[in-house]
């Protein structure tokens, strides 16, 4: 007999909402087992009508998450892309926009900035300044305003959304409920009723959620979070993910050459160059030390 698939639409703690042809169930993990991520394809086993548990996790295609010194955080797997929203206000971090680059880099996963509340138009020239750095170096930017113009902004997404499975992440503050609410019309009637399966009462924002865009389109919205860890990649891993580092990588003098103040550095000399921005290789050495001090996670 062929196991029951499902996929995962909702996770909060060990509790998962699994979409299974036309129904929803609310299944949990044996054991103490929480290592499935929302949009993983899983095996299940009824234990009643509307419940089960999973039994297995299928071979993914992608996985997105972000780590601690102590922990891994998933936060969705089969990603083909990942859309960060940054707005003209609040301020944003670049630190944050770096290394969720890095992750979706480090994971296969496509990235775009989506620049949104371009109304505020004294702003606008400044904030697309600091986003140019993402730009040259091959990623792509998308202005939107989800409230003054949600015509607009539709048009802009809604072509890069089709035939994909896409994240959206960002700080708090910088529009994505609203473009979540504009691109799914139903999008908070859905997250109530997740959150009643999920008995996560009033933390609505707690936990990451899968909505169907169409047929075969797929939006996951994720939590506002500041921080976002890289421990669990390697140097090696690093290095690559930096996309601006790859024509310069098996160029330096040495090969164990670590791109920090070593002789006949090819990064270095990009650095200099302006080929690599200052800015974006701090950003390697930082998260290189971070990599150090992982002690292994809980």
């Amino acid at each position: 007999m062929s196991p029951l698939l499902g996929t995962v639409i909702a996770a909060h703690g060990r509790h998962y909402l699994v979409e299974a042809q036309d129904i929803v169930l609310n299944c949990v993990t044996r054991g103490k087992k929480s290592d499935v991520a929302v949009g993983d394809i899983v095996e299940y086993k009824l234990t009643s009508k509307n419940q089960g548990v999973i039994e297995a996790i299928t071979e993914r295609k992608t996985l997105l998450y972000r780590s601690d010194q102590y922990r891994s955080k998933l936060l969705a797997a089969n990603l083909s892309q990942l859309f960060i929203v940054v707005a003209t206000e609040p301020g944003f971090a670049d630190d944050l926009i770096s290394r969720a680059l890095i992750a979706a880099e480090a994971g296969g996963i496509r990235a775009h900035l989506i620049l949104n509340k371009i109304d505020v138009i004294d702003l606008l020239p400044p904030v697309q300044q600091r986003l140019k750095i993402y730009q040259k170096i091959g990623y792509p930017v998308h202005l939107v305003s989800a409230k003054s113009d949600p015509r607009q902004t539709l048009d802009t997404l809604l072509p890069l959304l089709e035939n994909q499975a896409t994240i959206l992440i960002g700080q708090s503050g910088m529009g994505k409920s609203s473009l979540i609410n504009l691109l799914i019309p139903d999008a908070e009637l859905a997250t109530r009723e997740i959150s009643a399966a999920l008995d996560t009462g009033k933390h609505t924002t707690t936990f990451v959620r899968s909505y169907h865009l169409n047929d075969h389109s797929t939006i996951i919205d994720s939590p506002g979070f500041q921080e976002f860890g890289l421990h669990h990649l390697s140097e090696g891993m690093l290095e690559r993910a930096f996309i601006e580092f790859r024509p310069h990588l098996g160029k330096c003098k040495f090969y164990n050459c670590h791109h920090h103040t070593e002789p006949g550095c090819a990064i270095l000399a990009a650095v200099k160059a302006e080929e690599i921005s200052p800015m974006r290789h701090t950003m390697y050495k930082q998260l290189v030390h971070e990599s150090a001090q992982t002690l292994g996670y809980k």
